[in-house]
């Protein structure tokens, strides 16, 4: 699978899935646009931008792609790793602030991302998007009300989009990953086994297949991974 002369954009590239999906893109060759609300310690270099951005103002994302369209030309691929997980109340507890901040963290920064790089993709002739939905919102769960909403939003908005542009040579798909091995993980669940849990590297080689030429004929995948759990 190799990425040579294409542009992969993606979000929350400061955090860990973000920089094993960037890795993994890099070494397939590709450029790389990585956008996080703060540079972090990612550096630009003649194959990477990096483009602090907030996903929830229209402009500063626009602006951002805007900024990767001048530096490579295109945008092939687009990545909407951002996110976040928070357990809840229960929905008739729920608050407003609670409600707000899963949707937004998850399901709103897709839709300001595929709104302002979707028409770049349209004028090009194609291309791949790629978002992280979640194992846990094929069915409702306790305290996870807004968690699961939001994420379960973001399926269905992959099954409609892929619908909606399949016809123009634009492949949407998401992954539903059950818990990520990640340092924070581990510190909140200490007696877990992550030897259970999916590696980010591990998921990250799923989402480069699905943003591949060998991934062509899929279209509204909600693809579980669930590494050995």
């Amino acid at each position: 699978m190799q990425f040579t002369q294409r542009t992969v954009m993606l979000t929350g590239a400061a955090g860990n899935l973000g920089r094993a999906v960037a890795s993994a893109f890099a070494k397939a060759g590709a450029n790389l646009a990585l956008l996080d609300l703060k540079r972090a310690d990612l550096q630009d270099t003649d194959h990477q931008l990096v483009l602090p951005t907030d996903l929830l103002d229209v402009d500063s994302v626009r602006a951002a792609v805007d900024k990767a369209v001048q530096r490579f030309k295109r945008i092939d691929v687009l990545c909407n790793i951002a996110g976040g997980f928070r357990m809840g109340a229960a929905v008739h507890e729920l608050s407003d602030r609670d409600w707000n901040f899963m949707m937004d963290v998850n399901a709103r920064t897709v839709l300001n991302m595929v709104r302002a790089v979707v028409p770049v993709m349209l004028k090009a002739g194609g291309g791949k998007i790629v978002s992280i939905g979640a194992f846990a919102a094929r069915k409702g769960a306790a305290q996870m009300g807004a968690y699961i909403a939001s994420k379960s939003a973001v399926i269905r908005l992959t099954e409609t989009m892929a619908a909606e542009l399949r016809e123009n040579n634009i492949n949407v798909n998401c992954v539903l990953p059950t818990i990520i091995d990640t340092p924070e993980n581990r510190a909140a669940m200490p007696k877990a086994d992550p030897k259970r849990w999916v590696a980010p590297a591990d998921l990250a080689q799923v989402i480069v297949f699905l943003a591949s030429d060998e991934a062509r004929a899929i279209h509204g995948a909600a693809l579980p991974v669930t590494g050995l759990s």
